[in-house]
């Protein structure tokens, strides 16, 4: 049997991570920037600091309401995913 979140369609966050970690960033960046949730400028944020533009990334850190993140890339995108895991949007 199927459990009812397996059901569920992932959520726009995590595509746009699994986008970028399989190497499309241009894909995962079209797919939240246009978007204006806190959610969706964390991930906008941790696009930029992929990208290496710290200027960007900070403002969009600034816009989520979240610290400019200093661990690595993977920890960052392992602790966003698990952040956006339970959203159902």
């Amino acid at each position: 049997m199927t459990s009812h979140s397996e059901m569920q369609e992932k959520n726009i966050y995590l595509k746009a991570l699994e986008a970028e970690q399989s190497g499309d960033w241009a894909k995962a960046h079209e797919m939240v920037k246009g978007m204006v949730t806190a959610e969706a400028a964390w991930v906008h944020a941790y696009l930029h600091r992929v990208e290496g533009d710290e200027v960007k990334a900070e403002y969009w850190y600034n816009r989520a309401v979240q610290p400019v993140c200093n661990t690595s890339l993977d920890a960052e995108w392992k602790a966003l995913y698990a952040d956006f895991e339970g959203l159902d949007r």
